[in-house]
């Protein structure tokens, strides 16, 4: 009943019928920050790092020849948008997803711009705080979550614009690969800067896949020594994150596959061999992705393996138990017999007797089992 119950309370958003390229924010995404725009200027000489600007300030940028990167740290607000897109020209049906941002990694191209969106994976300790609407999150192993956050991407003729929403900014590295004044980064135009961008994102997919590499190690050394419930309940959450790793993963490389065919001369030939190592990595990603697939899905058949032979020593040991005393039940079923006249009855060496018969008996039966190595 429950479920029939969310299945009527589930709303699809945006409401069918909505016209393309409408800016609405999905509901239930009001926590996120509050978004704060960066804005990097360079060339071969010059260099500007300006954090907090308005969006005025990022479109006079544009007039500039420098290169032009705004990057957007938080959830931006339609009105916000509106305004980027009336400055760098960016199309509505992209605007739409960089708002929406629940999209599957994708890529397109328009007039004047390059759009891609990208999964980011991200592991974080368990708290009791919601996640954001743009994070589809899993538990991993009862102590951390697994979540991919959405970077989208637009790539100009001078100009990369780009969105993420959450509280960390994951581009530091790339600024300070810019920042130096005999950086080799900025003999590049801005296709180099999406590259590094895009490079970045993928790269950030082999840490969560180390962690959960370890897991799957930590899972089958439990395995082996004592399996449980909680274990199965692990391995099926392990199952889960691979899902939804193989799920936005598996697209992404699609997308560097279409970075590597443009034919819209947004990339210099120099930078499409950048390009392609960071397709190799990708590809590289998704099969590790695929060998802990088949890795979680070989310890959930350890797993039952090993409950079936725990359950099969337990079996033998009763079995032994029973058949030691199935002989001791016959002796003293036959001497609790209440007939007047048995031999034994009157004998004063009786007891005794039967209590050597029982213990002769047992040790015996235990001395062959062990014999044949069935204890």
């Amino acid at each position: 009943m429950a479920s029939k119950k969310r299945r009527r309370d589930r709303k699809h958003f945006p409401p069918p019928g909505t016209p393309p390229g409408t800016l609405s924010v999905y509901p239930g995404v009001e926590a996120l920050p509050a978004p704060k725009l960066r804005l990097i200027d360079y060339d071969g000489t010059n260099f500007s790092d300006k954090s907090d600007v308005d969006v005025p300030t990022c479109a006079a940028a544009l007039a500039d020849p420098t290169v032009s990167w705004v990057h957007v740290q938080g959830r931006v607000t339609p009105e916000q948008l509106n305004a980027l897109g009336e400055r760098f020209h960016l199309h509505p049906l992209a605007m739409e997803d960089v708002l929406n941002s629940v999209q599957r990694p994708k890529s397109d191209v328009f007039d004047s711009e390059f759009f891609a969106v990208l999964a980011l994976p991200r592991i974080s300790e368990a708290t009791g705080e919601e996640l954001s609407a743009n994070q589809k999150a899993r538990r991993v192993s009862g102590h951390s979550v697994l979540s991919i956050e959405q970077v989208s991407i637009f790539l100009g003729k001078n100009y990369v614009v780009s969105f993420h929403e959450g509280d960390e900014d994951p581009f530091g590295p790339v600024r300070s690969r810019i920042a130096p004044e005999a950086s080799k980064f900025r003999q590049h135009g801005a296709d180099y800067l999406f590259y590094s961008l895009v490079d970045l994102v993928v790269d950030l997919g082999f840490p969560v896949l180390e962690d959960l590499g370890d897991d799957i190690d930590d899972l089958e050394g439990s395995i082996t020594t004592k399996p449980d419930s909680a274990l199965l309940h692990r391995i099926h959450q392990l199952k889960r994150q691979l899902v939804l790793l193989r799920r936005h993963l598996w697209p992404q490389r699609e997308v560097l596959g279409a970075v590597l065919r443009d034919d819209r001369g947004f990339f210099h030939p120099e930078t499409r061999v950048y390009l392609r190592d960071c397709y190799d990595h990708s590809v590289q990603m998704m099969d590790l992705v695929e060998t802990y697939r088949e890795m979680a899905s070989n310890l959930l058949d350890v797993y039952l393996s090993s409950v079936s032979n725990r359950l099969n020593e337990a079996m033998r040991f009763l079995t032994v138990i029973s058949t030691i005393f199935i002989p001791l039940s016959f002796l003293v079923g036959v001497y609790g017999m209440n007939f007047e006249h048995m031999p034994e009855l009157k004998w004063a060496w009786g007891y005794p007797a039967v209590w050597v018969v029982i213990v002769v008996s047992a040790g015996s039966m235990l001395y062959f089992f062990k014999r044949r190595g069935w204890m």
